[in-house]
């Protein structure tokens, strides 16, 4: 008996825009997100995850 599951399979929704992180940063490793009057900035972090902040 095993008590290992399988995470369930993660399908794109038809209507979602999908974008590269590394399009949107150009090559780099930083890139700016405005929202309004806010500007984000978005970066890749050495692990290569993901962080957002205002």
């Amino acid at each position: 008996m095993s008590f290992h599951s399988t995470p369930p399979r993660q399908t794109r929704a038809p209507n979602i825009p999908t974008y590269s992180a590394h399009d949107l940063m150009q090559d780099g490793d930083v890139a700016q997100i405005v929202l309004g009057d806010q500007t984000y900035t978005l970066r890749i972090t050495r692990a290569g995850k993901l962080i957002l902040t205002k």
